[in-house]
């Protein structure tokens, strides 16, 4: 069953969830249960409540401090973990995941819990003492989604506010713990979801499921409310997937069979009903009032996070009717146009090739192209590129040549002509350097084989287009994952694999399932990265089969309208982005909101040159030198947002303009280049120049060059 998500429930429902309550809310500050209040928005279970001192352990560092975060050494658990141990090291991962570490990038200058709200470093930790809150947004067994409320205790409940972190990627609960540093430090409450995904797998072949805390039980020992996901088998069909298919995983993204993505917008909605009644359990009512303390009319709200999650606090404030939301302030968001947008998207006054395509059209795409796009004579300093190996990019190359999807006689010019054809989709000039390391670490494989699964409800069962996750050994065999691997994946995992351990696999290599990076395709016998099940994958958006049929149903799911009901919002995205290309992403959303909402509509979105989608990339000087050189961290400008966002809301300030912001790289030696400065990283311009000035009108929008 759905859950009902209407702003109000809370309110209204309050006799029907006192009676449905009972022993059903387990609040465990200590790992006591004890009663709690009535109100509790409806489908929310499962709650618990822990206090952080802010010494020992804290809501943003888990006690690690800006020293410890900022350590390559991860923090230790025990054998098994306990569950402490494991949001220590969720925290660690998550933070370190999403933002260049190292200080000339940016660490302990520009943001990190060790710097104020003003980009000034203080010179101490940066620990955050408050409470947590933590629940599922109930569906059914397989289908409970993470809620998440940090309250800082230096909370002003004079001056509320809550800002959403909906996580990143297909990251769990803390997929998002860096988004949520700018409202802990700000003093509001963060609400955060991890919107139906998250990295801990259904084991199927031990039959281990995770709970909301990432401890692992038996999933017949488990209570089925208490589940964070598990894979949709009975015992004979396990029985059965087990014998022909030994250690396998189920990933709740991929494999919960309910197109979590098209709710995402719903759970971010729900994650802030969950703070307010957090808020008001915490901090208590007066006596004998039955109005809440802490509701919308009195309590600000900003919907904000980055990539997955930005595009979930778009989708939240397109749900929003009831006004929990007052604004919106995210940073490189995933979000897909109507099918007909009817939205012109320039550059520099010209058309652009391609733009509002859905996200799997043009991850399908990249998947095929970029391992052969790499051999392009004008990538061949790309920061990745000695990560890829030569011989079956060439494989691949000539595949895309058989296919006809490419031309050219020799590998450089099919290179060259994949590296065009991904222009032609959609792809700016910027993101070129980007294309060798994405190749090599898998992501567009990694997206698309989840995704075809999700929005295709496909059960793990089905190995969909001949790919399953399991762990690999050196050759490429599977082998099976250490068990302290899985005990702590709730913690190092993102999602959507290759992570942490597990591998995609080709099962339909000749000789026998192997990791699909290192496989030949069975229709050449060439190792050439799996084109095979490339092509199957790209031919789910045309085929005429009823796999194919449901994953375009399911795409058309997760569309989003562009009306934010006049909500100002603020979108920074950096222009040479390769995982979520502007030309389909935030340029034609901000058209589709001129279209839809015309002169109501309060939208600015700002295009941030030298800034791409992985800031923890140009973290790697080390492993992919050159990005140092090249890139700032987007990570500034979605703080910053956020700052703009807040002043407008609380002091009406108005809001920057439409705009090309100009960022100027680090200067030095790849791999080795100067620390950043205020120099690299200008302000938003309160006045833009014409040259600078982002031009949207209804269903149009004109980018300078």
């Amino acid at each position: 069953m759905e859950t009902n998500f209407e702003p109000r429930a809370r309110l209204r429902n309050i006799p029907r969830a006192v009676a449905a309550l009972g022993a059903l809310l387990a609040l465990a500050a200590q790992g006591a249960a004890e009663a709690r209040p009535a109100g509790l928005p409806e489908g929310v279970h499962q709650v618990r409540k822990s206090a952080y001192d802010g010494t020992s352990d804290d809501l943003l560092t888990a006690g690690l401090g800006h020293s410890g975060l900022a350590s390559p050494l991860a923090p230790p658990v025990s054998d098994p973990p306990t569950a402490a141990e494991l949001r220590r090291l969720a925290i660690y991962t998550n933070y370190r995941a999403l933002v260049d570490m190292t200080p000339a990038g940016g660490y302990g200058s520009f943001y990190g819990p060790a710097v104020d709200l003003q980009e000034r470093p203080t010179g101490g930790e940066g620990r955050i003492a408050g409470v947590e809150y933590l629940a599922y947004a109930k569906g059914t067994s397989w289908q409970n989604a993470t809620l998440m409320v940090q309250i800082p205790a230096h909370f002003d409940p004079q001056r509320p506010c809550i800002v959403t972190a909906t996580s990143s990627g297909s990251r769990g609960v803390y997929g998002a713990i860096s988004t949520g540093e700018w409202g802990l430090k700000r003093g509001c409450a963060v609400a955060y979801t991890d919107k139906g995904t998250g990295g801990a797998p259904h084991d199927l072949s031990k039959d281990t499921v995770p709970l909301i805390d990432g401890l692992r039980v038996g999933a017949g020992d488990a209570d089925k409310e208490s589940v964070a996901f598990e894979a949709r088998l009975n015992a004979q069909q396990l029985a059965k997937f087990n014998a022909a298919t030994p250690q396998h995983f189920a990933f709740k993204h991929a494999h919960s069979q309910r197109n979590p993505e098209k709710d995402w917008g719903r759970f971010t909605l729900k994650a802030v009903e969950f703070a307010f009644w957090a808020l008001d359990d915490h901090f208590g009512r007066p006596a004998g009032v039955a109005q809440p303390s802490f509701r919308p009319a009195n309590t600000l709200v900003i919907a904000s996070s980055l990539s997955n999650g930005g595009g979930a606090a778009l989708a939240a404030a397109e749900l929003d009717t009831g006004g929990l939301i007052d604004g919106v302030a995210v940073s490189e968001p995933s979000v897909q146009p109507p099918a007909s947008p009817a939205v012109t998207v320039l550059r520099g006054g010209r058309p652009v090739a391609r733009s509002g395509l859905p996200l799997y059209d043009y991850m399908s795409w990249a998947n095929l192209m970029q391992p052969c796009a790499v051999l392009a004579p004008e990538l061949s300093q790309a920061p990745g590129l000695s990560f890829v190996i030569a011989a079956f990019a060439v494989n691949r190359c000539a595949a895309l040549k058989a296919a006809g999807l490419v031309s050219g006689d020799t590998p450089a010019a099919q290179a060259a002509s994949a590296l065009e054809r991904l222009l032609e989709h959609g792809w700016e000039p910027e993101a070129g350097p980007l294309h060798a390391s994405h190749a090599a670490f898998e992501v567009a494989s990694a997206v698309t084989v989840t995704y075809a699964n999700a929005y295709s409800r496909a059960s793990v069962t089905e190995r969909l287009c001949g790919f399953g996750f399991a762990a690999t050994g050196t050759g490429g065999a599977i082998v099976p994952l250490a068990p302290a691997s899985l005990a702590s994946m709730f913690a190092t995992g993102n999602g959507v694999p290759p992570s942490a351990g597990v591998q995609l696999v080709n099962e339909n290599a000749p000789g026998g399932p192997r990791r699909s990076l290192l496989s030949a395709s069975a229709s050449t016998g060439q190792a050439d990265f799996n084109t095979d099940g490339a092509l199957c994958l790209r031919a789910l958006l045309t085929a005429d089969t009823p796999r194919a049929q449901a994953l375009r149903t399911g795409i058309d799911e997760t569309r989003r309208s562009g009306r934010l009901h006049g909500k100002p919002a603020l979108i920074v995205h950096g222009r040479a982005d390769a995982l979520l290309p502007v030309n389909h992403t935030s340029r034609p959303y901000a058209a589709l909101n001129r279209a839809v909402e015309g002169d109501a509509s309060r939208l600015s979105y700002i295009e941030v040159t030298n800034a791409q989608h992985f800031d923890g990339f140009i973290g790697l000087p080390a492993l992919l030198p050159g990005l140092d050189t090249r890139f700032v961290p987007l990570h500034v400008y979605l703080n910053r947002a956020l700052d703009a966002m807040y002043a407008h809301l609380s002091e009406g300030r108005p809001l920057p303009p439409s705009q090309v912001l100009r960022t100027l790289p680090r200067s030095g030696t790849p791999g080795a280049a100067l620390p950043l400065t205020s120099a690299n990283l200008p302000p938003f311009a309160a006045q833009p120049t014409a040259a600078d000035r982002i031009r949207i009108e209804p269903g149009r929008i004109d980018v300078p060059n």
